[in-house]
């Protein structure tokens, strides 16, 4: 041990800092642990105290035994909506960041393809769904399509705005030096765009499930969305509830996943 580390193993000061930033991690978990947990019981007191019946809103508890209860049947279901989230996540946001790119480097082509863009992301979900699944047919690519499309508008504008917020000195730098289109693009743009570009894939993470749901509510055997289907029609509230769970749980599980990557690229 260094006479540096000897003086920071005993000084007041780093010893303070570093239990302030323990108690900012226990606070960045226990509260929102401790919120849930409280909703949680006003949740099941409140359908005791009024006895609510089950088909209108199940008690957590009887939804915490529906899930361990029906488990296989929801792990199986789990697959396919996971897998069509994953590939439609992937496909969209490729498709918008390369589409990005050629906007960047050709301002005529974002003039005339970017009002498309903006005019398909204003039809809804669900009223272009059922085309998809007319053109594709009722099979895994209409799913993964529609939960392309539901990343890919979020994706691409942040990806523009990402790659145009070039500090002008670095650019002007640049062609004083004779950086090539594609040295400007790898060395300033890409880098300077990864903040813009992981934002878009977190809120991608999410949006990617509703798209692969959404899919399968317009025609699937199989998935948590037909699963959703089957249980709201059956009245089975408590299993429509714990697949609704396992649903969001899905989203975080992208979520954070992506956020991880995230920490490890966008280091700055």
């Amino acid at each position: 041990m260094t006479a540096i580390d000897n003086i920071q193993a005993t000084d007041p000061a780093v010893d303070e800092e570093r239990a302030e930033a323990r108690r900012k991690k226990v606070m960045a978990v226990g509260v929102p642990l401790a919120t849930a947990i409280a909703l949680v019981v006003i949740w099941q007191i409140g359908v005791r105290l009024f006895a609510v019946p089950t088909y209108i809103a199940p008690a957590p508890s009887d939804v915490a035994y529906t899930f361990v209860d029906k488990f296989p049947i929801l792990l199986t279901n789990f697959w396919p909506t996971f897998y069509e989230s994953l590939l439609g996540f992937f496909v969209g946001n490729t498709a918008a960041v390369l589409i990005a790119v050629a906007f960047v480097h050709n301002r005529m082509v974002e003039r005339a393809f970017f009002p498309i863009a903006v005019f398909v992301n204003t039809i809804p979900i669900l009223a272009i769904a059922p085309i998809l699944v007319l053109i594709f047919g009722p099979g895994l690519t209409a799913k993964v399509v529609i939960a392309a499309l539901i990343c890919f508008f979020p994706t691409l504008v942040n990806m523009v705005r990402g790659l145009q917020a070039v500090s002008p000195q670095a650019l002007e730098l640049a062609r004083i030096l004779s950086a090539s289109k594609s040295e400007i693009f790898w060395k300033i743009r890409l880098p300077s765009s990864l903040p813009f570009l992981f934002s878009a894939l977190k809120i991608a993470a999410t949006t990617c499930v509703i798209g692969a749901i959404v899919g399968e509510w317009v025609g699937a055997d199989v998935g948590l969305g037909a699963l959703i289907i089957d249980s709201t029609f059956n009245f089975n509230s408590p299993l429509l509830y714990a697949t609704v769970f396992m649903s969001s749980g899905l989203s975080v599980l992208l979520f954070a996943t992506v956020s991880t990557v995230e920490r490890l690229v966008v280091r700055w």
